[in-house]
């Protein structure tokens, strides 16, 4: 089973698969270590919360670039979930930049 992961809109935009964070078409934009969410450059950008990832004012270092694991593959788009009422920002855009 995919895990997921949504803006706070409710809108799918890519999924976990192990500790690699992909976009919805299976390429590799972020890593994840415990809750921390890092672009593939190492450097962090928020963290996981309720399948989105969000800026919490965490304010953590790189952890360097750790390699690319591949495309994963595109994954079917499951539908809308309903968006979230969070006052945390939605950060995804930030893994893509």
């Amino acid at each position: 089973m995919t895990d997921f992961l949504y803006r706070k809109s409710g809108q799918a935009v890519g999924f976990l698969e192990k500790t690699w964070i992909y976009d919805i078409h299976g390429h590799p934009v972020g890593q994840l270590r415990d809750s921390h969410v890092y672009k593939m450059s190492g450097r962090y950008v928020g963290e996981l919360y309720d399948d989105m990832v969000v800026d919490m004012h965490i304010r953590l270092g790189s952890i360097g670039s750790s390699g690319s694991p591949g495309s994963a593959g595109s994954r079917a788009r499951p539908g809308s979930r309903g968006s979230r009422a969070l006052s945390c920002k939605d950060v995804w855009d930030d893994l893509l930049d």
